[in-house]
């Protein structure tokens, strides 16, 4: 079985492993519909837009090694990390449902919170201080529009159709909600970049972010959220590497085959 890997805990390999790493779990949570979308035209829009994100985490993954300087690629550093040394937020690693079914409405409203929230890093990013991801966000930030479009129609297809319709996208944001304050959660990896001029701390989005998610939410009729959790103790941790009891499925099927083939190759 093939080894992991240990990382060096510099602060901007970790701010960078933190957009790779959510960007890729979501790709894979994305992928999961490929052959089971509601319809042919929605089966492969999500499996192009996982591709999309895909993308993005090779290259953020690749840039990360580069500045780590440990010698590791991006593959080593998708496949051969523990669970702890993984840093998305928990919402991207969430099942694309309940209770073992798939729930269409679940999966597009998170790609309208994700795809908003990662149009507004990428602008912000598009001047960052270093220029390699800076060139990387200006690619992804079309390809985020994008989502973020996608995804609002259904949002607003579903909240403004019939009873059902309104009702499962309601009880989605339900499930969801509560994760989303971690987004926008402040610590000493946000305060080095943003001192560096890496990137923004990413607490600084969340007014936009709560202005184009009312907007939506308006639009589709839907009534309007209180910010963030805070009636609720509740905060998920997955940005600092402790996570939901999903991840660990997530990496085990992710991993399977590099892990059981050392430096396998097709």
């Amino acid at each position: 079985m093939q080894p992991s890997i240990v990382l060096a805990p510099e602060p901007a390999v970790q701010y960078l492993l933190r957009i790779a790493d959510t960007c890729l779990i979501l790709a894979q949570r994305l992928s999961e519909w490929c052959g089971h979308g509601p319809a042919l035209e929605e089966d492969i829009a999500m499996a192009n837009m996982a591709l999309d994100l895909l993308g993005q985490a090779r290259a953020l993954l690749a840039h990360a090694g580069e500045v780590e300087g440990a010698g590791h690629d991006e593959d080593q550093l998708a496949f051969l990390r523990n669970e702890r040394d993984y840093f998305n937020v928990t919402l991207v690693e969430l099942p694309n449902g309940a209770g073992g079914r798939r729930d269409f409405a679940f999966t597009v409203l998170r790609n309208a919170v994700m795809a908003t929230f990662l149009k507004l890093l990428w602008e912000r990013l598009g001047a960052s201080s270093d220029e390699s991801l800076a060139a990387i966000a200006g690619k992804a930030l079309k390809e985020a529009r994008y989502h973020q479009q996608h995804a609002g129609e259904w949002v607003v297809r579903l909240g403004d159709g019939t009873d059902e319709s309104k009702g499962r996208i309601e009880a989605a944001r339900e499930r969801l909600w509560i994760y989303t304050a971690e987004l926008f959660d402040a610590d000493a990896i946000d305060d080095a970049a943003e001192a560096t001029g890496l990137g923004p701390r990413w607490s600084s989005l969340r007014d936009a972010w709560d202005a184009e998610m009312a907007a939506l939410f308006d639009e589709a009729r839907l009534a309007p959220m209180q910010r963030g959790p805070e009636p609720s103790r509740f905060r998920s941790t997955g940005k600092i590497g402790r996570h939901s009891e999903h991840m660990g499925y997530v990496l085990t099927e992710m991993q399977y085959l590099q892990r059981a083939y050392p430096g396998g190759a097709w």
